[in-house]
């Protein structure tokens, strides 16, 4: 069984069955898709995952601080560190504002997309 399949696996099965506390509760779904997903992409990240600590800890170490709340960028990247310490998380985001895009990406008429980078909106507390 691949690194990948394994951490899939370790990750839903322990996603049903731990203990979570009020932060942790919201947070856990989307937390384990993102981890998901990540094990997807890298199968280094993935045998981390299957190697490491449990995902309630993830989720304690996620939610730890979290004050009135965090970023889902914050959460995923906490979650990231988690499992391999010194990860980053990006996301990139587009924004179309007057339909230049069709639906399979292909840009119609003049111009593209603008592109957002959301870490130079976020500031740390």
């Amino acid at each position: 069984m691949s690194w990948k399949d394994q951490a899939l696996e370790k990750l839903e099965a322990e996603r049903a069955s731990a203990q979570y506390d009020r932060y942790a509760r919201i947070m856990k779904d989307r937390v384990c898709e993102t981890l998901a997903d990540f094990c997807r992409q890298d199968e280094e990240f993935a045998q981390a995952v299957v190697q490491g600590g449990t995902f309630e800890a993830c989720m304690k170490d996620v939610a730890k601080s979290c004050g009135n709340g965090i970023s889902d960028l914050e959460a995923f990247r906490r979650a990231a560190r988690f499992y391999f310490p010194g990860a980053e998380v990006r996301f990139q985001m587009s924004i179309d504002l007057c339909g230049r895009n069709t639906a399979d990406g292909e840009a119609q008429g003049q111009g593209g997309p603008v592109l957002l980078n959301l870490e130079d909106f976020w500031q740390e507390a």
